[in-house]
Parts: C-alpha cells; structure tokens; sequence
C-alpha cells in the first residue's frame, strides 16, 4: 500500500506543478485523496462488503467532490487534477498512468446491464468537462479535449474533440475530417474555427498562384517608361541604344 502510495505521490509531482512538496499533496489535493479513499472501498467491494463500499464512496464524494464507483477498475499511478464533479462509473476500467480534469463523466448511456462503461488504456488523458459514454474503449495513449462527447471507441495515439467527438489527430498528424452528418442540427454543426482556417488557406493557396502567374507574365527586358501626364511611352528596344 505504502509504495503505491509513493508511486502516487511522485507521478502526481512531476505532473502537477502546482504540488510543491510531499506534504502539500497528502494535505491538499483532494483528487489524490479521493483516488486512495476509491482504493480502500475497492477492497471492500471485491471482498463481498459491498454495502459497506458503497456508503463509504458516498460519504468520499461529498468530501471530495469525486464519484468513484467501488467496482470501477483503475490502475497504477491514477491522477486526478483538480478534483471536482468528476464521476466514474462501476463498470469502467482505467489502466496505469491515466489523469483526468475536473468535470470528466466516465459514465453509461442508458439503463443497459453488463458492461456498459468505457474502458480507457494506458496513459490516456480526458480534458476539462469532457464525457466519455458508453462501453466504448480509447486506445492507449489517446487524448480527449476539453468538452468533448465520446461516444465511439478511439484509436491508440488519437486526439479527440468536439460534439460528438471526433479524430482530429493520429499520432500526431492532424487528420482531415468529414461530418458524418450534412444537416443543419446543433449537434452535427462544423468547427467554426476549422472552416475558418481551411477557408484562409485555400485563399493564401489561390493568391500565391496569381502571384506567380503575374511574376512570370512579367518578362526582364521590357523597359516601360511612362509619361507624366500618366501616359505610357514607346517600349525602348531591348538592344543598345544608339
């Protein structure tokens, strides 16, 4: 218990740079706090006092403003920033080195049985506010923005973002997206900011070309000379003058 606790506290420290000290952690950071409490009732829960987990997880979550359902699977080095309104649901599992922000809903779609919350692999990061439904799985590795709706499973290396969620980028190369959807609902509207900047780059793209196009037109010999009252005099020749 005590190394896990160790593991903890040092993945939290060079993660948050905020945490100043060992001491500042054990005191003041109530995700943290919030993580080992989930573990204790965990034991309880896998060892038949369930009714006794899950009153204590009630009591966590008015402590620390973190839901953690006791049957919810997490593993090592598990870090929440910024502990409040955050829910897990029972039948979500958290592999090692996961973080999540405030406001993140780990949680189902419904009333269905079973499995019927996501699964995240290692070292996954969900963004403020963010909601992550379903038994869905996000890849070891992927990212989910802030405020965004996930409702499918995301590749390993994945960046997602928006409402509903979507890829925007695969190990690090951005990817070019289509909506799935070409009506006019709110939740199926582009990003105004992505049509925004693929509008200016196909105008940058067009103006460099017409650039190009006048720079070549343009020969190196010609000597125009204009008159001052604005009209253009004879081209001289190109040869030596006499």
């Amino acid at each position: 218990m005590f190394d896990s606790i160790r593991e903890d506290v040092r993945a939290f420290r060079e993660h948050d740079p905020a945490a100043t000290s060992t001491i500042s952690i054990l005191v003041n950071s109530p995700g943290m706090r919030a993580v080992w409490a989930y573990r204790r009732q965990h034991w309880l829960w896998t060892h038949g006092h369930r009714f006794l987990a899950r009153t204590l997880s009630t009591w966590s979550r008015h402590r620390f403003g973190v839901e953690i359902h006791p049957g919810a699977t997490i593993g090592r080095r598990f870090l929440i920033d910024h502990g409040s309104g955050i829910v897990v649901g029972e039948t979500t599992i958290v592999g090692d080195d996961c973080m999540i922000y405030q406001g993140v809903t780990l949680g189902g779609t419904g009333k269905q049985t079973g499995k019927r919350h996501p699964t995240l692999g290692d070292n996954v990061t969900v963004g403020v506010g963010a909601a992550v439904l379903g038994d869905i799985t996000l890849g070891d590795g992927s990212k989910v923005g802030g405020g965004a709706v996930v409702v499918k499973d995301v590749p390993a290396g994945c960046t997602v973002v928006g409402v509903p969620g979507h890829v925007t980028t695969r190990c690090g190369v951005r990817v070019r997206t289509q909506p799935a959807h070409t009506d006019r609902r709110r939740q199926y509207l582009p990003d105004p900011m992505e049509q925004t900047v693929e509008i200016l780059t196909a105008r940058i793209s067009q103006l460099e070309e017409q650039v190009a196009a006048l720079t070549a037109q343009a020969a190196p010999s010609q000597d125009v000379r204009f008159q001052p009252d604005g009209g253009e005099a004879a081209q001289a020749p190109s040869g030596t003058e006499e």
